[in-house]
């Protein structure tokens, strides 16, 4: 007698390849989940990569106030699976390049400041490692020990207490900002407009 329970090799292969389709979804779903924040953070910056945009002074501190008129771009200039590097640029001045990496505990930020010769200036590669996870949008990096001792041999020991911030709003805004005591410096570019890739930094 004939069984009409039995399935077709070709209805049993639909029927896994179904079952295989779902797996990947619900993997997929739960990586989407359970990804770090820093992670998250720094796919955020790296959706930016060969992107430029104009920014605006937002702190108050009088020691800025110049700041307020001058023309600033980022630029999301290069980007890897574990650095970015964002330059600064100031009006004519392309000395500054943020760099945003990954390491085994976090990430890290690092100022590397060239000058027109491409040279490094005497404070550059300071910065910091991220302390806390801090959440998708924003990351703090404190002043690690390198930096610190830099700023004690080039006697402006007030900088040791730097933290520097770095917060993102996908599709809408990308801020900067440098805190200490009595210190309040911030930077927001507008991420709803692009504008023209400024020149190369200097020495890149």
């Amino acid at each position: 007698m004939r069984n009409t329970h039995l399935t077709s090799p070709a209805t049993s292969l639909a029927a896994i390849l179904a079952v295989l389709v779902a797996l990947t979804g619900c993997t997929k779903q739960s990586h989407q989940q359970t990804a770090h924040p820093q992670d998250k953070f720094f796919d955020h910056l790296a959706s930016l990569c060969g992107q430029s945009f104009a920014g605006k002074l937002i702190s108050n501190d009088e020691v800025d106030a110049d700041f307020a008129a001058k023309k600033m771009v980022m630029e999301v200039r290069t980007c890897s699976d574990t650095v970015i590097r964002i330059p600064f640029h100031v009006d004519d001045d392309h000395s500054r390049t943020w760099v945003i990496s990954k390491t085994g505990n976090g990430l890290r930020l690092k100022h590397d400041h060239r000058h027109e010769d491409g040279s490094e200036d005497v404070l550059t590669q300071y910065g910091g490692d991220t302390g806390e996870q801090g959440t998708e949008n924003k990351q703090a990096f404190p002043a690690d020990d390198f930096s610190k001792q830099l700023f004690t041999r080039e006697e402006i020991p007030v900088s040791i207490d730097n933290i520097w911030m770095v917060k993102i709003v996908p599709g809408q805004s990308y801020t900067y900002g440098l805190a200490r005591p009595n210190r309040d410096f911030r930077v927001e570019f507008d991420l709803t407009t692009k504008v023209a890739p400024p020149p190369a930094p200097w020495g890149q």
